[in-house]
């Protein structure tokens, strides 16, 4: 029979289209855009909350925790 079913060869083309659907581009913060506000709002005293509504007002949705998550990747704000 010409067209036999090859267990090996499907498994790997299944494993190469997993792997390719699985490569995503991150395209980075939604957050990066207001970098030097957000650090500027933190350092002169403001709240998560406070920088969450401050978001808010200009359409971004973002939740306390991710804002908190943000600036510790950020070197003006070390919390180490």
């Amino acid at each position: 029979m010409p067209n036999e079913f090859d267990p090996n060869s499907e498994l790997s083309a299944l494993r190469a289209e997993q792997a390719k659907r699985r490569r995503k581009m991150h395209r980075g913060s939604k957050l990066a855009r207001f970098r030097a506000e957000l650090v500027a709002l933190r350092q002169a005293g403001a709240s998560l909350a406070h920088l969450a509504l401050w978001l808010g007002k200009r359409k971004i949705r973002a939740s306390r925790s991710a804002i908190l998550r943000y600036l510790n990747t950020l070197p003006a704000l070390c919390h180490g």
